[in-house]
């Protein structure tokens, strides 16, 4: 974990690696950047004068350092790719949630399984050779020239069009180098273990029209055994695969007619949303929400007002209605807002909470998006509540524990919780920030829920609770968000009158538990592999005749477990008994019930479950009795 280093006073303009060597020589192997005042730094890199004395020094087990070791394994696999296909042209490389990617021109060439084996096999020489990756800055006409001599037409794109500013940076390795910001790791040699996972398509700038490229994605560690650690996971998550198991389940399905990253539900699918929604709702009333519905497009004057034409207008869809300019909602938080003031609002009126399954439309790169976890179409099951700093920290924990017990009835038991804090720019005033991250700091500190702070990782507008959840095999699926808002009640002019008979302008707390209907969906099927609690499952029990002539029986029985409240099918294919049974676990129903002869006559079944077999013959009154308990909706108080 990052270590912090009180650096002796006129140590500006010594690189940290120097320092290092000298004085912590045991962290010289572990250490990858250094990182102060929210800048990350290259080891390497002479500190610049208004550094502080005291700097924080990051390793693999830091979140910042195993980006810029995933990103120096990118540049890496881009060496390498260039040594063995030198007619290829570079594009971008950033670091992903877990690991990297690089997108190539590759021209005609594409790449195969065999020439990622001959990539990795150049990246370890290249690793084993140590090659110190430098840093030189240097003007925008220079490093125009040093790329075009190379011949990199994408690089000189980046250089006129998206890069601000006269000065660049150029990360050199051995005799190839990269237009990149940095940082990186001190050397090759500092990347031990990785492995090149697959090839896909790309559009350059993630648009289509643009010129077709390949990426190639990959994982590293600093040892050998993470690898091997993470490929095991990786196995047993492709398993799990939400997209494989949402197709033999029969839930959703993409289609090229309808556009991708927009997902249609089957029944099956409808049925497991209707199940969360129908309790998302019971469970809002009953906490004091109103249920409201808005549009899906608004003019656009009041994305002007909201400030998302300014900063979001790339993610949105635009149109043109009665000659008028219009957008497809991005978000649901104008649309409530306009229903707070709709009427005079009085401190009384405090807390206004308002509750929507808004479908909300984001137009995210082609490259990004996967499944169900990201789309361009989603339905967010928003909330936001109106109330005076005073009552933050009672609703923000509210709305924790309403969180906490939503995604634990849906079989989730363990999270980790974030506060993110005041950035550098901000709304509101300092007080505000420090009174809200108090109070939301409190609210973990009190139910005793382990927590980290993500020190000016907050949005400019307000604090908040992030809750994300830690799935079967480890993996992190971010869920509850609690974030507080300094910025959109003002900007739309949102007040309300006070005990001190002066108006006051609202704190807006934005609202998620799921998240997204899609997004929590597909972690809902990774996190049990696809096989749901039974109050969940489409189908709950399905009834198996052993032969024709028990079909009437099990039909019988069938509309039994309808009316005790269990959806209940019957497979009358003609088929054989393991056949069907077969079939019943790949479709993860949790009862199977074979009826035979003796089955019929003793009013019995012979019960199996899924995943763990023939459980012997039950009374059907017993069986219903057990199932009943288990399918019943969750209370969460």
């Amino acid at each position: 974990m990052a270590e912090t280093l009180d650096l002796p006073p006129g140590n500006n303009g010594v690189a940290p690696m120097a320092w290092l060597k000298q004085h912590r020589p045991d962290l010289v192997g572990r250490a990858l950047v250094a990182q102060f005042d929210g800048t990350v730094w290259d080891l390497s890199r002479p500190l610049p004068a208004e550094a502080p004395a005291r700097i924080r020094v990051l390793t693999f087990e830091d979140e910042h350092g195993r980006e810029v070791y995933w990103h120096s394994t990118a540049h890496l696999l881009a060496q390498a790719v260039q040594a063995l296909f030198p007619e290829v042209k570079l594009t971008i490389g950033p670091p992903i949630a877990e690991g990297f990617y690089y997108d190539f021109d590759a021209g005609g060439h594409t790449f195969t399984p065999d020439d990622l084996t001959r990539i990795e096999a150049k990246m370890r020489e290249f690793a084993k050779a140590d090659f110190p990756i430098a840093r030189e800055d240097l003007p925008k006409p220079a490093a125009r020239e040093m790329l075009g001599k190379r011949g990199e037409p994408y690089k000189i794109e980046m250089l006129d069009e998206t890069i601000v500013g006269d000065q660049v940076s150029i990360y050199k390795q051995g005799d190839w180098l990269d237009l990149c910001r940095g940082p990186h790791v001190p050397s090759t040699g500092y990347l031990k273990a990785f492995k090149l996972l697959s090839v896909a398509g790309a559009y350059w700038r993630g648009k289509e029209g643009q010129p077709q490229l390949q990426r190639i994605y990959g994982i590293s560690f600093p040892s050998d055994e993470a690898l091997a650690d993470f490929l095991r996971r990786r196995a047993e998550a492709e398993a799990r695969d939400h997209r494989k198991l949402g197709r033999e389940l029969d839930f959703f399905s993409f289609h090229e007619d309808v556009g991708a990253g927009f997902a249609l539900w089957h029944p099956k699918g409808a049925l497991v949303r209707e199940l969360l929604e129908d309790l998302w709702r019971r469970e809002h009333r009953a906490r004091g929400y109103s249920l409201v519905f808005t549009p899906h497009l608004g003019r656009r004057a009041l994305w002007e007002t909201s400030g998302h034409t300014d900063y979001y207008l790339d993610n949105m869809y635009g149109l043109e209605v009665d000659e008028q300019p219009y957008f497809i909602k991005p978000m649901n938080c104008p649309f409530h807002i306009l229903i707070f003031k709709s009427h005079t609002r009085s401190y009384r009126d405090l807390p206004l909470r308002l509750c929507e399954f808004g479908t909300v439309y984001r137009n995210e790169r082609s490259g990004v998006l996967h499944g169900m976890l990201r789309v361009r179409g989603f339905t967010q099951d928003d909330a936001h509540i109106f109330c005076t700093m005073e009552q933050v920290e009672q609703e923000a924990g509210a709305a924790v524990d309403f969180g906490l017990g939503l995604l634990k009835a849906c079989g989730f038991d363990q999270f980790e919780l974030r506060l993110a804090t005041r950035p550098e720019k901000f709304a509101g005033t300092v007080e505000q920030w420090q009174t809200a991250e108090s109070a939301l700091a409190r609210v973990m500190e009190s139910r005793k829920l382990p927590h980290t702070r993500d020190e000016g990782g907050a949005v400019f507008y307000g604090p908040k609770i992030d809750l994300d959840l830690i799935d079967a095999i480890g993996r992190r699926w971010q869920a509850t968000t609690v974030q507080l808002d300094f910025n959109l009640p003002g900007r739309f002019g949102a007040v309300y009158a006070g005990a001190d008979g002066q108006t006051h302008t609202p704190v807006l707390i934005h609202r998620a538990l799921f998240g997204s209907m899609e997004r929590f969906l597909g972690a809902l099927i990774e996190h049990h592999a696809g096989a749901l609690p039974v109050w969940l499952a489409p189908v709950q029990a399905m009834v198996i005749p052993i032969a024709d002539r028990h079909n009437e029986a099990a039909e019988r029985l069938a509309q039994r477990l309808r009316e005790a409240g269990l959806r209940a099918e019957v497979d009358e294919r003609h088929e054989s008994t393991r056949a069907k049974i077969r079939d019943a676990e790949l479709q993860k129903v949790p009862y199977m019930l074979v009826v035979g002869d003796r089955e019929i006559e003793q009013d019995q079944v012979a019960l199996r479950l899924h995943g763990k077999g023939d459980q012997g013959p039950q009374p059907v009154a017993g069986f219903l009795e057990m199932a009943r308990a288990a399918a019943a909706v969750p209370a969460l108080r």
